[in-house]
């Protein structure tokens, strides 16, 4: 029977480099596993074949040798079986294969000390805040390295720490679950790879406590809602003098009683009366810089329809310049008239011949034409 070719099995070429056959190889070792297959006595052989073929390819001078003469090289006394003692027995072995290397180095050396925990605080800002920028005083609830032993967990510096015998120091234990080989912290150790032999009575031998603390924090101008601020080495004490998480600020807006806020553009809806729509007029907002900002409304404005105010927005986050203030013109019908007021307005409709308002008479021309009068 003729034997198929390493690389036909493994589907590379000749010249295939190392991490391309490795990534094939594993794979191919994932699709045909015999466990995946209720111990198919077929998948088995592949597995076995592939495995073989991964065995010698991996390996530079057995490929060397395979290059020149085929199996042939590792027959009668020419080398040994790639797939005996050498070969993988069972699925854990791949993955000692493949990851081995990477998992040894990490887990030869010691655990850093855990990380402490992020922490979030929520602020509340006006617009004229956000617009400005402030330096708020925040007071936050979080773990602090402990005064008492100074962080370090132990009652005295002597003979403070024991190496973990769960993890042997490294911080991390291997576990395999079905087909994966995981890696998790140490459960006896968190993570820090040694155990307190005589733990601070304050915090326990954590090496941090719950404390009460202010701190003062820069706001640039142009925040808006939603807006994350990070403070690096911040947020909770690690344990036992490891490394501080971070805290992050999220930016709320207060309601404004007279904008609404789209990105740097601000939008405020502006009633008129009919008079000031008709006969042209100006309107005055009060700018987030405190200057008095005045608008004109030209003659003839619609409901609805808006004026830019240019550069008079709010500040660009992290940027220069400002965003442009819009009014949203909303024209107003009277409610209440006085007598005098309801004669002049009969006189004027007395005068009205449609041409003032094309709108409303080209509408209700065409409502004519349809109801046919």
């Amino acid at each position: 029977m003729m034997e198929q070719d390493y690389y036909e099995l493994l589907g590379v070429s000749r010249g295939a480099d190392p991490h391309t056959i490795k990534a094939a190889y594993r794979k191919l070792a994932m699709e045909c596993h015999p466990d995946r297959h209720g111990g198919c006595q077929q998948q088995e052989a592949k597995f076995k074949a592939i495995s073989e073929a991964y065995d010698c390819l991996r390996d530079p001078q057995k490929r060397a040798a395979y290059d020149r003469f085929g199996k042939a090289a590792f027959q009668n006394g020419g080398g040994q079986d790639p797939f005996g003692s050498a070969g993988f027995n069972d699925f854990s072995d791949i993955f000692s294969s493949i990851f081995g290397d990477f998992m040894d180095r990490q887990g030869g050396q010691r655990a850093n000390p855990a990380r402490g925990a992020d922490l979030r605080y929520d602020l509340e800002l006006t617009l004229e805040e956000a617009f400005a920028g402030k330096e708020a005083t925040i007071t936050t609830d979080a773990l602090a390295s402990c005064a008492t032993c100074e962080g370090s967990g132990c009652t005295s510096s002597e003979n403070c720490a024991n190496t973990c015998t769960t993890c042997n120091g490294a911080g991390r234990v291997r576990a395999q679950q079905g087909f994966f080989v995981v890696e998790r912290g140490c459960p006896t150790c968190r993570g820090s790879g040694q155990v307190i032999a005589d733990p601070c009575r304050a915090c326990e031998g954590e090496g941090r406590a719950l404390n009460k603390r202010k701190l003062t924090v820069k706001i640039p101008p142009g925040v808006d809602e939603g807006t994350r601020i990070r403070v690096a080495g911040e947020g909770e004490a690690g344990l036992r003098n490891g490394p501080n998480g971070d805290l992050y600020i999220f930016v709320h807006m207060k309601r404004h009683p007279v904008f609404a806020r789209e990105g740097t553009t601000l939008v405020a809806d502006c009633p008129v009366t009919f008079t000031t729509a008709a006969l042209g007029g100006t309107i005055d907002l009060p700018g987030l810089d405190g200057e008095r900002i005045e608008i004109k409304v030209p003659a003839g404005i619609q409901s609805g329809e808006q004026l830019r105010q240019r550069g008079s927005g709010m500040s660009v986050l992290n940027g220069r310049g400002r965003g442009d203030l819009v009014a949203r013109i909303l024209v107003e019908t009277p409610t209440r008239l006085s007598k005098a007021q309801k004669k002049l307005l009969a006189e004027f409709r007395e005068t009205e011949t449609g041409d003032e308002c094309p709108a409303a008479k080209g509408f209700f021309g065409r409502v004519k034409d349809m109801l046919g009068a």
